[in-house]
């Protein structure tokens, strides 16, 4: 981890040093919390509310959005066409999600552009996508990026595989930096 990530990450959890996120920014997760290690966007949401004091339902609930705060929460367990208007007036927008080895890194963080992708299947939109309607419906281009953390397991259990669980909480870390972002 480069130098000063940590020093970042802990100041932003003491609200007495008053740091915030400098833009208005929505953190999106989608996955399955009931399939192991497709939930690793909702253990990541758990532990940013956490750390950021954002309020959020103790159990499990999908469209949730806090309300006025500069660091926003939305779960789900798909991106959908009608979620972009709920994205509306965010200048940054972070996806969090599993993914299933088909990508070289186990943790990968990759910038998004808004690119309007068919999908084979009928349940299966990309961040691209939602970001492509943005711009293209509503005339707003957010800074996103995507988040795919490496899962190991999907049986049916609600718990992360340690693999899993490890990668997700260097997740956490570079999110918690990039919030801070100017």
């Amino acid at each position: 981890m480069p130098e000063g990530i940590n020093n970042k990450a802990d100041s932003f959890q003491n609200p007495e040093k008053g740091l915030l996120p400098s833009k208005k920014t929505l953190i999106v997760g989608y996955g399955n919390p009931d399939r192991e290690d497709d939930g690793v966007a909702w253990y990541i949401l758990l532990k940013l509310a956490h750390k950021f004091d954002v309020p959020i339902p103790s159990g499990l609930e999908v469209g949730f959005i806090p309300e006025g705060r500069y660091f926003d929460i939305l779960f789900d367990m798909q991106l959908m066409p009608e979620m972009a208007e709920e994205m509306l007036g965010y200048e940054r927008i972070c996806f969090i999600d599993a993914h299933t080895g088909a990508l070289e890194a186990d943790l990968n963080w990759q910038p998004i552009e808004p690119i309007f992708q068919n999908s084979p299947l009928t349940h299966h939109m990309t961040p691209q996508t939602v970001v492509s309607i943005l711009e293209n419906v509503y005339h707003q281009k957010p800074e996103a990026v995507l988040v795919s953390v490496r899962g190991y397991q999907f049986g049916f259990h609600r718990r992360l595989s340690e693999r899993t669980q490890a990668l997700a909480d260097q997740a956490i870390e570079k999110i918690m930096v990039w919030l801070l972002e100017k």
